[in-house]
This record gives C-alpha cells, sequence and structure tokens, in this order.
C-alpha cells in the first residue's frame, strides 16, 4: 500500500480553441494525486470541473498536453498504440450509461467473452470465466444468452462491471457509474462495487459530481474545480467537514428532509457561491 499504483503529477489537458486566434482550452491544470494498489480516489465536482477529462487521459482518451501519468513505474504519458491496447488488461473503465456501452446486437455473454478472445483466451475458458464474472455481480447465469435490452438500469450496470472484471484490471475508473440510476439502485451497485474490491483488492478512480457517493466510496477525496484540485485529503474530512468554499458548496448541496434546515442550507450555500465568485475575480485579475 505504500507504493503507488498511480501517480498523477502536474498533469495538464489542453484542447485547441476555436477560430484561428483562439487560445487553446486549458480543461486540466497542473492535478497531481495517487492512487495505492487496492485504494479508492474520489474525483469530485460538478460539471466542467475537469474530472472526466482526468479519467480520459488515463485511458487515453484525452491528450496530455503537460505533466505525466505513472502506472506501476513505467510513464503512460504518451504510449504507443500497441502499448495502449496492452496497458487494457490492467486498466479498465466503467461508464455513465451502462446501456449505451454495451452493443445492443450481442448478447452478454458476447460482450464478456470479446476481450477475452482477443486476448488468445480458449473458448472453454472463456466461457468459465464468463460464468464466473456473472456469479461475482450477482446475475444468474442464464443472463449470458440474454440481450442488454432484456436487463434493468441496475443489471446493465453489473453486466459492465463484469466486463471491466474481465480481464483482471488492478485499476477501474469508474466514470459517474452510477448517476443514471434510482437511490435504492444506486446503493446496491455500490455496495457491489466494494465487495468485489475487497474480494479482488482492485483500485478504483471514482469520479461522481456526488459527495454523498464519494463518501461512501473513497478512502482519498480530491475535489476539482475549474480544472484545478481545491481539497485533497482523507475521505471522510474532504467530504464530512470540508475546508475550501467549493468543497463546502457540494457539501450544502445534498438535500434534507427538514424544510427549515433545508432553507439554511441554501442560503449558507448562495453565500459561499458569492465568496467563490469573488475570489475568481480576484485570481483573475491577479
Amino acid at each position: 500500500m505504500n507504493q503507488p499504483l498511480l501517480t498523477v503529477d502536474a498533469l495538464e489537458v489542453a484542447y485547441p480553441g476555436r477560430g484561428l486566434r483562439a487560445l487553446p482550452f486549458r480543461a486540466v491544470k497542473g492535478v497531481s494525486f495517487d492512487i495505492r494498489p487496492g485504494e479508492t480516489v474520489g474525483l469530485v465536482g460538478e460539471s466542467g470541473s475537469g474530472k472526466t477529462t482526468i479519467g480520459r487521459a488515463l485511458l487515453g482518451l484525452a491528450p496530455v498536453s503537460g505533466g505525466t501519468l505513472t502506472f506501476k513505474g513505467e510513464d503512460i504519458s504518451h504510449p504507443t498504440k500497441q502499448r495502449r491496447r496492452e496497458l487494457t488488461r490492467d486498466i479498465q473503465v466503467v461508464y455513465q450509461d451502462p446501456y449505451s456501452s454495451l452493443n445492443p446486437a450481442l448478447t452478454i455473454g458476447a460482450s464478456l467473452t470479446e476481450p477475452m478472445i482477443v486476448r488468445k483466451t480458449s473458448k472453454k475458458e472463456a466461457g468459465a470465466r464468463v460464468r464466473e464474472l456473472l456469479d461475482m455481480v450477482a446475475l444468474p447465469a442464464d443472463a449470458a444468452d440474454r440481450y442488454p435490452r432484456e436487463f434493468s438500469g441496475g443489471q446493465r450496470q453489473r453486466v459492465a462491471i463484469a466486463r471491466a472484471l474481465a480481464l483482471d484490471p488492478t485499476l477501474i475508473v469508474c466514470d459517474e457509474p452510477v448517476s443514471a440510476l434510482d437511490l435504492s439502485t444506486q446503493a446496491r451497485v455500490l455496495e457491489l462495487f466494494l465487495e468485489i474490491q475487497e474480494r479482488t483488492g482492485v483500485a478504483y478512480l471514482f469520479i461522481s459530481h456526488d459527495l454523498a457517493v464519494v463518501r461512501e466510496m473513497s478512502h482519498r477525496v480530491a475535489v476539482l474545480y475549474h480544472g484545478e484540485i481545491v481539497e485533497w485529503g482523507d475521505g471522510d474530512a474532504v467530504t464530512s467537514a470540508p475546508e475550501h468554499p467549493y468543497t463546502q458548496r457540494l457539501l450544502l448541496a445534498s438535500p434534507v428532509p427538514d424544510p427549515a434546515a433545508q432553507e439554511q442550507r441554501r442560503a449558507d450555500r448562495l453565500r459561499l457561491k458569492d465568496i467563490q465568485a469573488q475570489q475568481d475575480l480576484q485570481a483573475g485579475a491577479a
């Protein structure tokens, strides 16, 4: 646990600006953190904060324009295409929408078998692994013969988790994996993530806009604001007693059943928003 599995050091991600003279858009600005084996690190922030871009950079889907990504001691900031394909054995992803991430024309068994066949696994071994994976995510064995449309949203996300586990990865990027699910289904899927981590020792980079979800999952938490980390530390401390005004706003955004308390939380959130706006103006002027 002392040696990081992944180290993100001063990561920069920039996209070309619109127009000939437009400056590049810096989506991620010098972000640094690390993930240890078997650990969950949460990235939390509102839409546009840069959290998903960091996950995409790790997966090779967004350009790394500065800094380094080091995985198991290897710089993977700019791997060759062949090395990127090889890295999929160790680094997998679970996306937000389980239906769009599954091929509707393939049975669940075919979707789970596909990455194993690419790795030259025999059909017999792949079939046994599919049964093992379905059991791991609490789906019946006959699910392998059915299509994604025949499952609920929560069941489809279980299939997506099973597919991510097919090659025994050491790190899974979880990009808003429960935000499209209802609350009761969210709870069951989060419990499944925790059970799988305890059983396999896999590490998670858990990306979410929901501070309550991140609190449930994460050992350590990084809070993203405009492409920068504004708070980083122990998961319980950051999500229960945050120091930065932006993190405090995220905490106050969670609803409570008491109308009077909810009204006070709304007023406090607006006050913190004004403070943050003033700080942003001062930073821009500087």
